[in-house]
């Protein structure tokens, strides 16, 4: 069956960097959309940062822009956030995610994704 994996997380101080990995098995994903949300509780589901497979590009929720990048290695397989210049409010359990049919117009969107990872969680403060 499809499983996605996460590593990484933890505590960290403000500014600093964490790097979150996430490893997919269990079918191809090649074209497939894959990407990372996060959620607090008693919040929804945030976007975060997905690559979209198809054309292979990189999209970011505005929060994250300019301090986090997010990249995928040639086999498709693994997907990998670095987060830079973190913030408290960064702070969240953070999800892998994959879609092999979700839309451009809907990568925002968690519904649309059918295949999550357990979660790792991320804690920025002092």
């Amino acid at each position: 069956q499809v499983q996605l994996v996460e590593t990484g997380g933890g505590l960290a101080q403000p500014g600093s960097s964490l790097r979150l990995s996430c490893t997919a098995s269990g079918r191809a994903f090649g074209t497939c959309t894959m990407g990372w949300f996060r959620q607090v509780p008693g919040k929804a589901r945030e976007f975060v940062s997905v690559w979209w497979g198809r054309s292979n590009r990189a999209y970011y929720a505005d929060s994250v822009k300019d301090r986090f990048t997010i990249s995928r290695d040639n086999a498709k397989t693994t997907v990998v956030l670095q987060m830079n210049g973190l913030k408290p409010e960064d702070t969240a359990d953070y999800y892998c995610a994959a879609s092999c049919q979700v839309i451009l117009s809907n990568i925002r969107n968690a519904d649309a994704y059918g295949y999550w990872g357990q979660g790792t969680q991320v804690t920025v403060s002092s």
